[in-house]
């Protein structure tokens, strides 16, 4: 067969794999109609591969080994929202928006903007409170001899 007939590889993998899909959708069609599929029962679901058994410790382990980098991850996050408006995702550049949105008489998007800019304010005051209850998390490791490290 001359190159020039030939398609791509990736566009031909492409070809055949709809062309597959439109046959499996059409072989599985007339079934489909014919009857309802049956309710999956309770002890199937349970006994499903990917149940995972139950926890039996608390993970303290692992809470302190990344312990650190929680820390950086939340210290990064609060100094973004606290940041001025020129810093991006801060509650402050959200704020200006809202303003600039009510000034140019965009009412959908003033009330589109101080929703995200509620939210935003709430995330503040639950990262605060993870940080504050991080810092116990520290004195216990350190205590029980779970030395944080990366």
């Amino acid at each position: 067969m001359p190159a020039v007939n030939r398609l791509p590889s990736g566009r031909r993998a492409g070809a055949l794999g709809a062309l597959a899909l439109t046959g499996a959708l059409l072989a599985t069609a007339p079934a489909a109609q014919a009857a309802p599929a049956a309710p999956i029962s309770a002890p199937a679901a349970a006994t499903s591969p990917t149940a995972r058994p139950t926890p039996t410790g608390d993970g303290a382990r692992s809470i302190c080994k990344r312990l650190p980098s929680t820390e950086g991850h939340l210290t990064k996050a609060l100094n973004r929202l606290d940041g001025d408006a020129t810093v991006a995702g801060s509650v402050a550049r959200l704020e200006q928006r809202a303003a600039n949105a009510r000034t140019a008489g965009h009412t959908e998007i003033e009330t589109y903007l101080n929703g995200r800019l509620t939210t935003r304010k709430a995330l503040v005051g639950t990262l605060k409170a993870r940080q504050d209850d991080l810092k116990s998390v520290a004195t216990w490791c350190a205590a029980h001899g779970r030395g944080a490290g990366k």
